[in-house]
């Protein structure tokens, strides 16, 4: 989800189609068997969601047709979930991760 992220925010066209499509990464590794898994995805959103969604009461107050507002936006952004995004995606690189065992098929779990 962090690399996501970070390329949405690096190719703005992608932005909009990331919005939707991490909605979909979300909801399958937030309930990943590993925690961690869920746990990291779950602050790539929060990330994510709160920047952009940030981004919608206040443009509705830039003035005219001009594209120096939604510069200076997406800088802000840039600044904002690129460095977390990577600090992120370090502390996955450097956690430690075990196998997760599943249960065999047919057999109920507790």
């Amino acid at each position: 989800m962090d690399i996501g992220n970070i390329v949405a925010v690096l190719v703005p066209p992608l932005g909009m189609l990331w919005f939707g499509i991490s909605m979909m990464v979300y909801a399958i590794h937030r309930h990943h068997p590993n925690p961690k898994v869920g746990h990291y995805t779950q602050w790539a959103a929060y990330r994510f969601y709160g920047v952009v969604c940030a981004l919608i009461p206040i443009a509705t107050f830039f003035p005219g047709k001009g594209v120096g507002p939604w510069l200076v936006a997406w800088a802000v952004m840039a600044a904002i979930i690129i460095p977390w995004s990577l600090w992120s995606l370090y502390r996955i690189h450097t956690d430690t991760w075990e196998d997760v065992v599943l249960p065999p098929e047919g057999e109920e779990h507790e």
